[in-house]
């Protein structure tokens, strides 16, 4: 200690400098320039999309299939009239999984090359991810 007395005795007993230009920094300024910065970029996303959970998708047997499409072909035939309720699987863009989704309208239109459904409400559902229609002709 008393060496660092000596080494800086020229300058110890000097006032502390202020700036005549600059104004004085708060205190919550000068603490920002010695916080930790994010040296892992992407880290916090990253943990956060591991913890968002998805919906295993739900495989239908041979019976709920052929249910299903009964109910498709009444909705095709009576498309002016019937409207339903489908339910959907829409994968997941990031992960294995998915959610579960509920488009509800009218088919305006079938490509049974694509083998999807557009609803009067714009809405595109593919045919082999619906789970579950309910049917109304009051919709």
């Amino acid at each position: 200690m008393d060496d660092a007395r000596q080494i800086y005795s020229d300058i110890i007993g000097l006032e502390h400098h202020v700036s005549s230009k600059r104004p004085r920094m708060s205190r919550l300024g000068r603490a920002a320039q010695f916080a930790p910065f994010a040296a892992l970029t992407g880290y916090d996303e990253m943990i956060d999309e591991t913890e968002r959970e998805t919906d295993a998708r739900v495989e239908l047997d041979e019976s709920r299939k052929e249910e299903l499409d009964r109910m498709l072909n009444y909705l095709l035939e009576n498309r002016h009239t019937a409207g339903a309720a489908f339910t959907c699987f829409l994968p997941d863009g990031k992960k294995d999984g998915g959610e579960y989704v509920t488009f509800t309208g009218r088919i305006a239109r079938y490509d049974r090359l694509s083998r999807s459904l557009v609803l009067d409400s714009g809405d595109v559902i593919e045919i082999d991810s619906i789970r579950e229609i309910e049917y109304s002709e009051q919709l």
